[in-house]
C-alpha cells in the first residue's frame, strides 16, 4: 500500500507541474493587460511601465513561468538579502554567489488586486467552497440513495419511469442553467414562502464587522450543486440494488422466511453500496471545481467566486494558486478513493 500511494503522489506531483504551465500559458493569451489591473486609475504610460517591471510582466512568458515556479518550490534560489528573507521566510542551505539555495514554504505571491497574500485569501475562501461541497454531496446522497432504492423496488413501474427520467434531466442541465432557475423561483419569486436568500455568503459580516455564520445562504446553492450527483447517485443505486437482488443469497434469504424490508436493509442495500461509497467520495473533489460558476451566480463568495473574479481582473497569483489549491484536492481525493474501493471491494488489488 505505501508503494502505490508513494506511486499515485509522484504521478499527482506531475499532474499538478502540467495543470500549473497549461493555466499559466492560457492565462497570457487571455485579452487584456494585468498592468492595467494593477494601476487602477492610473493609465500614464510610464506608471504601466513601471509595475510590469516590478511584476516581470516585461519578461517572456517563459521566463515568467520559470520565475513562478521558483516562488513556489520548496526548494529554491533567492538573494540572499534581508529583504529577501523577510518576503519568502526561507532557511538558507547552500550559497550561489550573491543568491543562495533555500528551502521554504510555497510562496504563491501576493494579488494584484487587494495586495493580500494569495494563500490566506485561498485558505480562507475554501472554507466556503468546502462547506458547500459537503452540503451539495450531503444533499445528494441522502436523496440519492432514497430515490434509487425507491426506483429499484419499483423496476419498471411508473415511478421508476418517472425517476430516470428525472435523473437524466438533473444530469444533462448544465449547472449554470440549474442556477439560475433556482435562483429566480425560490430566492426570488417564492423568496416570502421560501424564506431564503437568492444571493449571500456563508460568512458575512455584520455592521460592526464581525464575521456572522448564515447558513440559510448554503440551501439554494448546495441544492443547486447537488442536483447533478443526486441523479448519478440515484442511477447507481438502482442499478446496483437491481443486480443485488438478483443474486443467490438474496433467494435464499427469501426461502428461509425474511421478511420484505429485512432483504432490502439488512441483505441488499449494504451490499448494493459500494460503487456508491465510491462514487460519493470521487465526486466531493468535482464538486469544489463545479462550484465555481454556482458560486458566482449565487453571489456565495468562495474560491470558485473569487477565482473568476481575478480572471475577469487578470490576477494572474490569484488564479494560479486557486488552481494549484484545486488540483492538490483532486490529487489526494483520487488516492483516498482507490484506497476506499480497495478497502471495500477485496478483488481490487492495488499497483
Amino acid at each position: 500500500m505505501l508503494l502505490f500511494i508513494i506511486k499515485r503522489l509522484f504521478y499527482g506531483f506531475w499532474v499538478i507541474i502540467g495543470v500549473t504551465i497549461v493555466v499559466f500559458l492560457i492565462f497570457h493569451v487571455l485579452p487584456g493587460d494585468p498592468a492595467d489591473a494593477i494601476a487602477g486609475r492610473m493609465r500614464r504610460e510610464e506608471d504601466r511601465q513601471r509595475i510590469r517591471q516590478e511584476y516581470n510582466l516585461d519578461k517572456p512568458v517563459l521566463y515568467q513561468l520559470i520565475l513562478y515556479f521558483n516562488d513556489v518550490s520548496f526548494l529554491s534560489f533567492h538573494e540572499n538579502t534581508p529583504q529577501a528573507q523577510q518576503k519568502y521566510r526561507f532557511t538558507p542551505l547552500v550559497p550561489f554567489g550573491n543568491k543562495v539555495m533555500v528551502w521554504k514554504a510555497p510562496y504563491l505571491r501576493e494579488s494584484f488586486q487587494s495586495h493580500l497574500p494569495v494563500t490566506d485569501i485561498v485558505l480562507n475562501d475554501l472554507k466556503g467552497t468546502f462547506w458547500l461541497s459537503v452540503a451539495a454531496m450531503t444533499f445528494a446522497t441522502f436523496f440519492g440513495i432514497a430515490l434509487g432504492l425507491v426506483s429499484a423496488l419499483h423496476q419498471s413501474r411508473w415511478l421508476d419511469h418517472v425517476l430516470i427520467t428525472t435523473s437524466v434531466l438533473g444530469i444533462s442541465a448544465p449547472s449554470f442553467i440549474t442556477a439560475i432557475v433556482i435562483q429566480v423561483f425560490f430566492g426570488y419569486y417564492l423568496s416570502e414562502w421560501t424564506g431564503l436568500p437568492g444571493h449571500g455568503s456563508l460568512f458575512e459580516k455584520d455592521a460592526n464587522g464581525v464575521s456572522q455564520l448564515f447558513l440559510k445562504n448554503l440551501i439554494l446553492p448546495a441544492i443547486t450543486l447537488g442536483i447533478r450527483p443526486l441523479a448519478i447517485i440515484m442511477q447507481i443505486t438502482r442499478n446496483s440494488m437491481i443486480d443485488v437482488l438478483s443474486q443467490d443469497f438474496i433467494r435464499t434469504a427469501k426461502a428461509k422466511g425474511a421478511g420484505q424490508w429485512s432483504i432490502v436493509f439488512k441483505h441488499a442495500l449494504k451490499n448494493a453500496l459500494n460503487p456508491v461509497i465510491t462514487a460519493v467520495t470521487g465526486w466531493l473533489a468535482s464538486l469544489m471545481a463545479g462550484a465555481f460558476f454556482v458560486e458566482y451566480i449565487f453571489n456565495f463568495h468562495g474560491l470558485g467566486y473569487d477565482t473568476i473574479e481575478a480572471v475577469k481582473n487578470k490576477d494572474l497569483p490569484l488564479v494560479m494558486g486557486a488552481t494549484i489549491v484545486v488540483a492538490i484536492f483532486f490529487v489526494f481525493v483520487n488516492i483516498f478513493v482507490d484506497l476506499l474501493y480497495a478497502l471495500i471491494d477485496p478483488r481490487i488489488k492495488l499497483q
